[in-house]
């Protein structure tokens, strides 16, 4: 049996990749760590983990088909634990940068059900930044 530990990185197929490139790093605090352009592919650093974005027009993203819109995807969302996380500040903040917020609601993650802020980033991938949980191994409402 395989034993997961925790998030790798996210792959993210995006149509201006220096416009999403600014957003992850000036606004949310990710580190650029690579830019490839053999493969049209960013590295970005969040913690331990990374977000790649591939040029949806490049040699990785050209595969995957049409850009992400209104007709569909490439993800759900992608949820950053943020620490400390200060909902009052963040929201200030977010807004401070023009980026819309979404809902504000306790959701349940990787480390329990906590407060979470909802938002998208400049192509429309909806991100959850994501507080302190409770250390509940299951939700709330999931059956027992």
């Amino acid at each position: 049996m395989l034993k997961l530990r925790d998030i790798d990185h996210v792959v993210l197929r995006v149509r201006d990749i220096e416009a999403m490139a600014r957003f992850y790093c000036d606004v949310l605090g990710a580190s650029k760590v690579a830019y490839r352009p053999e493969f049209g592919m960013t590295h970005l650093r969040v913690g331990g983990s990374m977000i790649d974005l591939v040029a949806v027009d490049g040699p990785l993203g050209k595969p995957g088909g049409a850009a992400p819109g209104k007709e569909g995807r490439n993800m759900d969302h992608l949820c950053l634990r943020v620490d400390p996380f200060d909902q009052d500040a963040i929201v200030a903040y977010l807004k401070e940068h023009h980026v819309p917020v979404g809902e504000i609601r306790p959701r349940f993650g990787a480390e329990g059900t906590g407060i979470s802020i909802y938002l998208t980033d400049p192509e429309g991938n909806t991100i959850e930044l994501k507080g302190p949980s409770d250390g509940a191994p299951k939700p709330r409402s999931a059956e027992r």
